[in-house]
């Protein structure tokens, strides 16, 4: 019964506008998020931590990519982007859009719902409008680039105005001279044109949507950096930065008792003795400093970890 209600629920999102919905509700965004446990933002999306999401700009996009493989989510990543600043990370929470090609009829039936609820201007400004801090615009606009700009300067700060974050599009923006002026603002796209948007309509906001080989949900942690997007499960998002942040930590030990001469690469590189744990937990005591995480968190991952 489960799975069939939530077949049913998956098949009413895929269809929003025939059932006369732009953004699902609080309940149904739960409905398909339901290993997320913790806070919710208001339209029902998962709010991971602002804590979190900071920590997870040190993490390695392999790193990140490799834990969830691990776990059985093999397509939640993207790469080949064009990026406004490569040498700038960018994590955040997701806020979903889907674009189709122009269809006059469902055009219609979206632009008149938008009217219903009070929606103002374009259609491609709507999932601006429901943006909060920390919050990172990701649209599937199928990869299109002449006509196909979702964004240009003007909405480009409408955006970081709203979330002090950037973009993630599956397409193209304008105005790219314009968007790099904004202080802080980054984004990942696959292509610039000159052109305004064109035949294309608003499927959704807030909906799962492909980003290239990678499903998104809406409020998945985002980690984006100059080789690609890793687009993080909510409820997975403390497991890979912890998981990532020991990793980080084990090297750094090991890479100082290999520079001494303690250990060889062999000891270093196979499951460590039991004399060889008890010094990396003695290393971790004298280099508290060194840290990301709290002693009391790393210690409760310890105990789960066979290492």
């Amino acid at each position: 019964m489960k799975k069939n209600y939530l077949l049913l629920l998956l098949l009413q999102l895929c269809t929003t506008v025939h059932a006369q919905q732009i953004t699902p509700t609080p309940d149904q965004i739960k409905a398909i998020t339901p290993e997320w446990k913790g806070e919710r933002s208001a339209d029902g999306r998962p709010h991971v931590s602002d804590k979190l999401l900071q920590r997870l700009k040190a993490v390695h996009l392999e790193e990140a990519w490799g834990i969830l493989r691990n776990k059985g989510y093999m397509n939640q990543f993207e790469g080949d982007w064009m990026v406004l600043d490569k040498d700038s990370a960018m994590t955040g929470r997701a806020v979903t859009a889907q674009y189709w090609p122009m269809r006059p009829d469902v055009d219609k039936l979206v632009k008149d719902k938008g009217k219903a609820e009070g929606r103002i201007g374009a259609p491609n400004s709507w999932p601006i409008d429901v943006l909060k801090n920390g919050d990172i615009y990701v649209a599937d606009s199928y990869g299109k680039v002449v006509d196909g700009t979702l964004i240009g300067d003007n909405l480009g700060n409408a955006i970081y105005a709203k979330s002090g974050r950037g973009v993630v599009f599956y397409g193209s923006v304008r105005d790219m001279e314009g968007l790099e002026e904004i202080k802080g603002f980054n984004a990942w796209i696959k292509g610039y044109d000159p052109s305004y948007i064109q035949q294309m309509m608003l499927g959704g906001i807030n909906v799962p949507v492909r980003i290239g080989r990678a499903t998104v949900l809406p409020g998945d942690a985002i980690l984006a950096k100059k080789g690609g997007v890793v687009f993080i499960p909510a409820h997975l998002l403390e497991e890979v930065v912890l998981n990532a942040e020991f990793i980080s930590l084990r090297d750094q030990f090991g890479h100082q008792r290999l520079r001494e001469g303690k250990y060889t690469p062999g000891q270093i590189d196979t499951q460590w003795t039991d004399a060889i744990k008890q010094d990396f937990l003695k290393w971790l005591d004298s280099n508290a400093d060194k840290l990301p995480m709290t002693r009391q968190e790393l210690d409760q991952f310890m105990k789960d970890r066979t290492w």
